[in-house]
């Protein structure tokens, strides 16, 4: 039995009933789920909108001749909802074929084995089974001061379904989110202003790629403070006064309030069961998703790892394979692939060179820049680089590949040799005899790891 038919809940069904199991899974709303329905998929096909935009605003250099387009995001919405809508009856089709049990309504856990289904298509029902595992996900987090109306203020879950964008907005947070949004509203006409309390955006990425970035962002026009803290905020004739800093304030049509995302666990009933949550909502596994509870397992955004839809697609799987008794092999959470689609790309895997040095290692790097890359140059978007962080081995030369990380022209679909090379520990020696392709973007991956062997072709 699972609770929740997002991207954890929905792996581990399709993963259990390929296995064997007999599988039920409680949802009560759309198979899909947060990634599915308001998430990743809605907002990266409108990112995809800003993209064509890009395309057209740089179509002179490749000899065209546009007029000035002009947007209806309407159009946009109902593109991104049809790709939504493909997706989802794929998905039930696929759930439907292997016999997967989908039960409408809100679950929640009475015990090991049992779990409550109510306010659904089927009246209130118990079902028993042999083991459950809890993937109900997660929701924006919210601050005070700012409460959602949908209109004004808002969080990823309306702005993804909004038809209309506005001439400016405000954004709270500038991480990995924050900054696909902020990226998205102002390649497509809104004039955009991003806050982050800390010191940079996009923290925890390598320096040298998070640079890149915000050089980006500055150059389009996008408005970065960081350091500073949002006080509150004024609601007016045509949209509302955002107060920060020391006395900053600033006049928008739109609050984008975008700082993380919590765990959907006070919906589970689980106080009194033997699983236990932590003071922030997440639900205490151990390496192979037990909760504290025998029989009971969790998964996904509902604990503390990184929230991300693959992530919770492993853990399904490692909850699924321990549930079967097949000895899993646990989620290295220090090496999982991480993708960001604003604009320029970002995808990296491993530590960046600071954790790497924080961590002890005696690192060698090198950053291979898209603009001696022919392919980068040929599609007119050479803004990037792919840096390679090494362990020195005992003779003080590039010995096993920590991390990669990338910033650029398609590096979301760049970043599968790099993760390879750092989840199998690989060397530089190991990884520089591959040949890549040319022209590609991914040379410039090879031609990085090339120069750690002091034998590089073009740098």
């Amino acid at each position: 039995m699972i609770i929740g038919g997002g991207p954890g809940g929905y792996a581990a069904a399709l993963y259990g009933a390929a296995a064997g199991l007999d599988v039920a899974m409680v949802e009560n709303q759309k198979v899909g789920g947060t990634c599915l329905h308001r998430g990743c998929i809605p907002a990266k096909a409108l990112l995809e909108t800003a993209s064509v935009r890009r395309a057209l605003g740089g179509a002179a250099e490749f000899g065209f001749t546009v007029d000035a387009p002009t947007l209806d995001f309407g159009v946009s919405q109902d593109r991104s909802q049809s790709v939504i809508d493909k997706l989802h009856k794929g998905l039930s089709s696929l759930l439907g074929s292997r016999k997967v049990r989908v039960v409408n309504g809100t679950g929640r856990l009475l015990g090991a084995g049992r779990v409550a289904v109510s306010g659904g298509e089927d009246g209130d029902l118990e079902l028993e089974g042999d083991a459950v595992i809890l993937a109900s996900g997660s929701v924006p987090r919210t601050i005070p001061g700012f409460e959602i109306d949908g209109k004004v203020v808002v969080t990823s879950d309306e702005l993804v379904k909004d038809r209309d964008l506005p001439a400016s907005a405000v954004v709270i947070g500038g991480g990995a989110i924050g900054c696909e949004f902020a990226s998205m509203m102002s390649d497509l006409g809104t004039e955009v202003t991003i806050l982050e309390a800390l010191p940079k955006i996009l923290p925890g990425l390598d320096a040298d790629v998070a640079k890149v970035v915000e050089r980006s962002f500055k150059k389009r026009g996008i408005t970065i403070h960081t350091g500073v803290a949002v006080t509150g905020h004024e609601p007016g004739a045509a949209g509302t006064t955002v107060r920060f800093g020391d006395d900053q304030s600033i006049e928008v049509e739109r609050v984008v309030v975008s700082v993380g995302r919590r765990p959907l666990s006070d919906v589970l009933g689980l106080d009194g069961t033997g699983v236990e949550v932590d003071e922030r909502g997440f639900v205490r596994v151990d390496a192979n998703c037990r909760t504290t509870l025998e029989g009971v397992w969790a998964v996904g955004d509902l604990i503390a790892t990184a929230q991300l839809a693959h992530v919770g697609f492993a853990e399904a799987i490692v909850a699924v394979k321990d549930i079967l008794g097949e000895d899993p092999v646990p989620v290295d959470y220090r090496r999982v692939p991480w993708c960001i689609y604003c604009h320029p790309e970002v995808a990296f895997a491993g530590l960046s060179e600071e954790a790497a040095r924080d961590a002890g290692h005696d690192v060698v790097t090198v950053k291979h820049r898209f603009g001696g890359n022919g392919r980068a140059l040929i599609i007119g978007d050479a803004d990037g680089l792919v840096k390679v962080i090494a362990a020195k081995d005992a003779d003080g030369r590039a010995g096993q590949i920590l991390g990669v990380h990338m910033v650029g022209p398609w590096v979301t679909e760049q970043l599968g040799q790099g993760y390879l090379a750092v989840n199998w520990e690989a060397t530089v020696d190991d990884v520089a005899q591959f040949i890549q392709p040319h022209p590609s973007l991914s040379e410039n991956f090879g031609e990085a790891v090339m120069s750690l062997t002091g034998r590089g072709l073009h740098g």
